[in-house]
């Protein structure tokens, strides 16, 4: 059992603050995006554990979701607040603190084999698949703004 599931089982759909981590993965001008098991695209990316950092957090989910090994994360922004609470299908409430990064340094040889991911895919980060959700499209925004200071 995880952090998550053991708070839940103790404060069941109470608001919790969660943190986490995503990653925009660039390669040629493209973005990795994630299929999410609920259909929806995101980017690579989920929650905390014990004992992690932010960095490590992000490292860690990449490769689970997607079987690629990221090196050199460069912090982008970190968000917080009322545009990052959610009240999930389950009725689980959640403030999430993200930690945004971006690498271009990569390897391995993506795959899907995984609970969490449908699919992946590089996509121009101006034309995004409409089932983009909104949380993403933020960061995303906020990545084209930034992109020249990491080039």
């Amino acid at each position: 059992m995880n952090y998550v599931e053991n708070i839940r089982r103790k404060i069941g759909h109470d608001p919790l603050i969660l943190v986490g981590s995503n990653v925009i993965i660039e390669k040629d001008g493209k973005i990795l995006l994630q299929k999410r098991s609920n259909g929806n695209w995101g980017l690579p990316g989920g929650l905390m554990e014990i004992g992690e950092t932010l960095e490590h957090t992000a490292v860690r989910e990449v490769y689970e979701e997607s079987n690629l090994e990221i090196s050199n994360l460069k912090l982008i922004n970190l968000y917080s607040g009322n545009d990052y609470s959610f009240t999930l299908k389950n009725n689980d409430q959640i403030n999430v603190v993200t930690a945004l990064y971006y690498t271009n340094q990569f390897e391995g040889v993506m795959n899907t084999n995984n609970e969490e991911t449908l699919d992946l895919k590089f996509v121009d980060p101006k034309e995004l698949p409409f089932e983009t959700e909104q949380e993403y499209v933020t960061y995303i925004n906020d990545y084209i703004k930034k992109v020249e200071k990491f080039s």
